[in-house]
């Protein structure tokens, strides 16, 4: 019986860890494998041997091998960041050299009004189809997630979040707005208001969302040629006045987009 615990407990491990970050899995078994060879029996050496080796994975051996799958991290610049650093060490800052260089002309400009570009989720450095969850389609290396810029009290930009994930706090439709989370949710989507569950804690309660530097970004954005589409809450669109066709809503089989911006080659 402990022998098929065990057992069930590394099939387990493997799996969350692999759907977690994708090389986790791996570095795993190989921890699991050199651990056994040093015959230790302590719980803090095991895990430690993992942590170390999975960040000599993820921040050396991953970014050199990724290139060869098409796949580059997002090259980061005074004002193009990762939102939270969870990102990175979770092996989820990964797009096309097309979308990298995308988001590297968006950063330029927006230097210039002193505003910054925050990225969420963007896709795993290897392999196409593998699927990035809770996401539906950042599988390709041409999809990003954007934070929305946010202001301090005093109406200054800043690169504060409204969450911990960066996720699920959301901006919602105001009196004369398309309310469309009511529309998606009345029509059986149950899920299409989930994200408000993956915050992983609420902070900075006192920043508010910038209608005016969010839309600066998306206009950034849309003088980029590449790019094919744009997805937020159709409130958002209507507030922002954006008029560009690239700007869509995304359906009501996935979940709503007033928390953050979905951008795609």
């Amino acid at each position: 019986m402990k022998a098929f615990v065990s057992i069930l407990f590394s099939i387990l491990t493997f799996t969350f860890l692999t759907l977690l970050t994708q090389i986790g899995g791996i570095v795993y078994l190989l921890s699991e494998l050199i651990y056994r060879q040093l015959n230790r029996k302590k719980a803090t050496v095991r895990w430690l041997l993992f942590a170390v080796l999975y960040l000599i994975a993820t921040l050396l051996i991953v970014p050199t091998i990724a290139p060869f799958f098409g796949r580059v991290p997002v090259k980061h610049r005074d004002n193009l960041k990762p939102s939270t650093c969870a990102t990175v060490l979770l092996n989820r800052n990964y797009v096309t050299p097309e979308l990298n260089n995308l988001l590297q002309q968006t950063a330029k400009e927006l230097a210039t009004q002193n505003l910054s570009v925050n990225y969420l989720d963007a896709c795993f450095p290897f392999y196409d189809k593998f699927p990035l969850l809770p996401h539906l389609s950042h599988n390709d290396g041409r999809k990003i997630d954007l934070s929305f810029i946010y202001v301090t009290p005093d109406g200054q930009p800043t690169n504060q979040q409204k969450s911990i994930s960066g996720y699920g706090v959301f901006e919602p439709p105001k009196a004369g707005e398309t309310d469309q989370t009511s529309i998606c949710k009345s029509n059986g989507h149950k899920q299409y208001d989930l994200a408000q569950y993956l915050t992983f804690g609420r902070i900075n309660k006192e920043i508010q969302f910038s209608a005016s530097s969010t839309k600066q970004l998306i206009q950034a954005l849309l003088k980029q040629t590449k790019l094919e589409k744009i997805f937020i809450e159709p409130h958002l669109k209507e507030r922002l006045n954006l008029q560009s066709n690239k700007v869509r809503f995304h359906g009501c089989h996935s979940v709503r987009h007033d928390d953050h911006i979905h951008i795609q080659l």
